[in-house]
């Protein structure tokens, strides 16, 4: 794995750390591929219960390289085809399905700065907690670009579709209290508490009946297009899968033994 992503599993917590600091942790190629690498791969992971992406430094993640952009843009560097160009963009951009779609929690945990594709990957997390300085912006209308990595469905779905347009369109910064506020973000720490604040999070995260989590995303973003017959069908069938794990049955033993349950993920 590129030193541009730190991987470390802990107490059933896999931190993925952006590593370019000194760039405010742009995205690069070696980057991307890491990311698509690593997450299918942690998902399968019995080992762990909860993924957490965050940026080393005080910044999320700035979003793609514009160096790079405007090497491209001035023809000083190779360029693929139009269909090929897609194609490789499409490729990189299942980081966001699989942030979203996996079936365990995802915490992103910003730093500072969140910006264009680095917003999307914060937004496609499940939940997101924020140093009190931190700044969001989609970006993409500032360097004339229509936004990539699923930043317009998250968007949109987490503030609604008139405020979503808005931050598309100018590109303005929130900050982290209206970013809670308006429901870009869950919680907001000052900067010193973030590091500790989000490890309790998610050894919290990590804590719970990981298949039932799993089941509960799936209903959760089903509910997010489905009908509601549609989602009813699909509870059900999760709801009786459920009953059946290890973890179903200690808690029920527990709550008539009047004790805390144990979820041991399975």
């Amino acid at each position: 794995m590129t030193q541009e992503l730190i991987e470390t599993i802990e107490s059933g917590v896999a931190m993925l750390t952006m590593n370019r600091p000194e760039a405010r942790n742009a995205l690069t190629r070696e980057m991307m591929f890491a990311l698509t690498e690593a997450l299918p791969r942690l998902a399968a992971d019995p080992a762990v219960r909860v993924v957490v992406l965050t940026g080393a430094g005080n910044a999320f993640c700035s979003g793609g390289d514009v160096k790079n952009f405007a090497k491209r843009a001035a023809g000083t560097m190779a360029t693929m085809s139009f269909d090929q160009s897609v194609t490789d963009l499409r490729a990189r951009m299942e980081t966001s399905r699989w942030l979203h779609e996996m079936p365990k929690p995802t915490l992103a945990v910003l730093p500072g700065a969140a910006a264009g594709a680095g917003l999307s990957l914060a937004l496609a997390c499940d939940m997101r907690i924020a140093a009190h300085d931190a700044k969001l912006t989609t970006a993409f209308a500032k360097i004339g670009l229509s936004g990539d990595f699923g930043g317009s469905y998250f968007l949109n779905h987490l503030v609604g579709a008139a405020r979503a347009r808005e931050l598309y369109f100018t590109g303005r910064v929130v900050l982290a209290d209206e970013a809670r506020e308006i429901g870009m973000v869950n919680r907001v720490v000052p900067a010193a508490q973030l590091a500790e604040a989000a490890r309790a999070w998610a050894l919290e995260l990590a804590a719970l009946p990981t298949v039932a989590v799993g089941y509960m995303k799936r209903n959760l973003n089903l509910g997010l297009r489905a009908s509601l017959s549609d989602v009813l069908d699909t509870e059900a069938i999760h709801m009786i899968r459920t009953f059946e794990t290890d973890d179903h049955k200690g808690a029920a033993a527990a709550f008539v033994e009047k004790r805390a349950p144990q979820f041991k993920g399975r």
